[in-house]
């Protein structure tokens, strides 16, 4: 009985510096998620320095080496998802109207290069298909449905580009969708739960609840709020609920500075190069 009790006690040890051990390398594996340097997230591309979502944009975040690319989609009349930021086409092209009561084919033919530049005159409005096309391998994606409740059907569409090219089942966070709307973003979930969304938040003076983040921890892996709502302790917070945090609209290179000292993960940014400035 003696030697029986040995080797219990011998087996309950292994048992016990085995489960220590898993813990670690628990520990250490999401200690080293978050060690990872700051992502580089181009905000519409490096629309600082071309005009914003358009192939000129894109190439220019390429060139400066962002780790990911963020682009805004909406739906043309016939069912075309586009890459372009407001839900009309009149401050960034030669256009006017809404995005969703013209055609692809009259989308195609607006100049969305010359209000930035002349440099940039007869840049186009890009195709989502387009952009993955040209950037699925060389960056990450970071896709904003952009006021979904207009497009009725959106969130299949996205999912349906993306099963066409076998992006549906990203790793390390090549495609991420993300968007205001959260109803959006779930109906999204359920259609593609292998692909990571994130909900965008704008700011808010009450803060985000411990209820909000518990609710959005139940569908999305990214929580990515004004830039303004950000400071050490909300950071550490959304990571406790086992989440990312990129937050949005940076535009000075204090503000990066400040952010990173926060421990955020990625930075939107629409200079890019910020980023690996720090």
């Amino acid at each position: 009985m003696k030697y029986l009790s040995t080797v219990f006690m011998v087996i309950g040890l292994i048992v016990m510096v085995f489960a220590a051990s898993e813990n670690n390398v628990l520990a250490n594996a999401d200690s080293s998620k978050r060690d990872n340097k700051v992502l580089s997230i181009a905000h519409r591309g490096a629309a600082g320095y071309a005009p914003e979502n358009t192939m000129a944009a894109f190439e220019k975040a390429f060139e400066m080496k962002a780790e990911m690319l963020e682009l805004d989609v909406q739906m043309s009349k016939d069912g075309e998802l586009v890459v372009i930021h407001d839900t009309t086409v009149d401050r960034t092209t030669d256009g006017a109207g809404k995005v969703g009561n013209l055609t692809y084919e009259e989308l195609k033919r607006l100049d969305a290069g010359s209000h930035f530049s002349k440099e940039f005159t007869g840049e186009k409005i890009p195709t989502l298909g387009e952009v993955l096309d040209e950037y699925r391998g060389k960056m990450g994606i970071v896709i904003e449905m952009k006021s979904p409740s207009l497009y009725p059907g959106i969130e299949q569409k996205i999912a349906d580009t993306l099963k066409n090219r076998n992006m549906d089942s990203p790793t390390n966070s090549e495609i991420i969708v993300q968007s205001f709307d959260h109803e959006s973003l779930k109906a999204f979930h359920s259609i593609l739960p292998e692909v990571p969304v994130g909900v965008l938040l704008d700011f808010n003076p009450d803060g985000v609840s411990d209820q909000q983040l518990t609710e959005f921890s139940s569908f999305a892996e990214y929580v990515n709020p004004n830039k303004t709502m950000i400071d050490k302790n909300l950071v550490e917070r959304i990571h406790k609920f086992g989440m990312e945090t990129y937050p949005w609209d940076v535009r000075e290179l204090e503000s990066v500075k400040s952010l990173i000292k926060a421990g955020v993960d990625g930075v939107i940014t629409i200079y890019p190069d910020y980023v690996m400035k720090h």
